[in-house]
């Protein structure tokens, strides 16, 4: 049984690997989604105080918060997803190897599930990082439009 372990550690090595790289990612897009939470808090108090022309382009503004805040949701989800799918191809690992099951099907199911679910919340990460960028885009137009021209 100990000749055997080896190469189960090994199989076992590429979805811990997801599994931390999946925790970092998830880090990074609560942070994002908590950043995005607070600037929609804080829009939200400056609309409610604002003139009816600057109220049209915080609500344009609160509009990209919401679509980048369900983009970060659906990155979150499917990025905890994919975390949750390489443990459980891990179990799936030792499991098959302990009882000697020969269910290859299992783990490439598994594997290829994962992948899915972590490019999936990439493509999503990414849609929120280009709608950021048109928020930001939308704001510099407004704060140049406010100073003369050279």
């Amino acid at each position: 049984m100990e000749q055997n372990l080896v190469p189960i550690l090994q199989a076992a090595i590429s979805p811990v690997i997801l599994i931390s790289g999946g925790g970092l990612l998830l880090l990074s897009m609560t942070n994002r989604l908590g950043r995005v939470i607070d600037r929609s808090r804080e829009l939200a108090r400056s609309h409610r105080q604002a003139g009816p022309a600057e109220r049209a382009r915080l609500e344009r503004q609160l509009r990209i918060l919401s679509q980048r805040g369900e983009s970060v949701r659906l990155a979150i989800t499917f990025c905890a997803l994919s975390t949750l799918l390489a443990a459980a191809l891990v179990i799936a690992v030792f499991v098959t190897a302990l009882f000697q099951w020969r269910i290859l099907a299992l783990s490439v199911i598994l594997f290829v599930a994962c992948l899915l679910c972590l490019v999936t919340s990439l493509i999503f990460f990414l849609r929120d990082i280009n709608l950021s960028l048109a928020a930001l885009k939308l704001e510099l137009e407004v704060r140049n439009k406010g100073t003369p021209d050279d």
